[in-house]
């Protein structure tokens, strides 16, 4: 059947190319064609003596064609590829406060009731997260048991909040105040803040460091274009992350402009997806193992499709910068020391009395959870 085909080929070509020979085409190639028909003419020796070569190289030509033609198709894989699923963003419910400025902030509240609150905590949450997060894996039941109200909140142009283009650490913090205004909370505040969220946790601790109690933070991040860190501090902190996480980060340092082209591709495209992936993790066994459980895929899509929302990359852009940007303060202001800085009067006055230097930094505690092992920091 396949000789037959070929066959079928060379003579349609052959009725087409009839009277084609004083082409200006054919005029050009002949000379290239004859120079490798002689190269080639030592395989005419495979062949009967009574067969034209020419005719018959085309018939091989064309059942090799053909052959190789549906080798190809039959070696797809018909195994059906299952498509990314759609995320999900359901109708607009969160309860909102209006800021000074005019901006609305969502939030939800979690624990007891404001009445019945010991302590209070606001949670800003981290990226590609939303007000939904909360803390995640907390037990409800243990908010009830020590009388503790939790409030996270969406960052501006994150979830239900407004944007609020220009904004930094410092805009940040007062947003955490005034929406503790806004609920009712007259008493100092824990601000609680875990991954890349634990940034607008610090600077809670550095700009209103008289409204914060003090502070809880899990895996927190630090600015790894920090100042004030040491070659060796900012090498152990670059060396833990993925290749991709670094092209991220020098991204938003030098090239921000690129970053929504990745953004679009990613989480913003409308589609499901990994967190290993969407945020450039390096995840160990029991980590992807949790992952996997369905209980986490249904509290992952749930809080992206939230975070997500208003499918513009502005505000994801605006965070990222901020990460790598200069924060207006380092951790260090904010640890508890003497201060040195005195100026000409303090100098003089601390030599003739008794009085020790004042305090600077956060004075509250601070609670820091980092890779399984927990480091407690207290200042009283």
């Amino acid at each position: 059947m396949l000789r037959l085909l070929g066959r079928g080929l060379w003579d349609i070509a052959a009725q087409s190319l009839a009277g084609a020979e004083d082409s200006e085409l054919v005029r050009r190639l002949r000379g290239p064609a004859v120079a490798a028909g002689k190269r080639l003419s030592f395989m005419n020796e495979y062949l009967p003596e009574d067969r034209d070569p020419v005719r018959c190289w085309v018939v091989v030509a064309a059942v090799a064609f053909v052959t190789l033609l549906v080798l190809g198709v039959g070696s797809f894989d018909d195994t059906p590829v299952e498509q990314p699923k759609k995320l999900f963003i359901s109708p607009p419910s969160a309860k909102t406060v209006q800021l000074p400025d005019g901006r609305h902030l969502a939030y939800v509240e979690q624990g007891v009731s404001a009445e019945r609150a010991r302590f209070s905590l606001i949670a800003p949450h981290s990226f590609l997260s939303s007000r939904l997060a909360g803390i995640p894996g907390i037990n409800p039941s243990l908010l009830e048991e020590f009388g503790a109200r939790l409030v996270t909140y969406d960052l501006p142009g994150f979830g239900e909040s407004d944007p609020h283009p220009g904004r930094n650490l410092n805009s940040s913090s007062h947003d955490m105040l005034h929406l503790a205004g806004a609920l009712g909370i007259v008493d100092k505040f824990w601000v609680v803040g875990y991954s890349t969220g634990s940034m607008h946790a610090w600077s809670a601790l550095r700009y209103i460091p008289d409204q914060v109690a003090g502070a809880a933070m899990f895996a927190p991040m630090a600015n790894p274009y920090d100042s004030k860190m040491t070659k060796d501090e900012r090498s152990k902190t670059w060396e833990r992350w993925s290749t991709k996480r670094k092209l991220m980060h020098i991204l938003a340092r030098r090239f921000p402009s690129l970053l929504p082209l990745f953004y679009h591709r990613s989480f913003l495209s409308g589609k499901q997806g990994q967190p290993e992936s969407w945020l450039s993790l390096s995840l160990g066994k029991k980590d992807k193992t949790l992952l996997e459980g369905p209980m986490f895929n249904a509290f992952w899509e749930k809080d992206v499709a939230e975070s997500v929302r208003q499918g513009d990359s502005r505000p994801f852009v605006e965070e990222a910068v901020m990460q790598v940007s200069d924060w207006g303060f380092s951790l260090s202001d904010i640890q508890m020391q003497k201060k040195e800085d005195l100026s000409l009067f303090e100098l003089i006055k601390s030599l003739f009395s008794q009085a020790e230097r004042e305090w600077v930094g956060f004075l509250g505690p601070i609670h820091i959870w980092q890779v399984c092992s927990l480091f407690i920091d207290e200042k009283e």
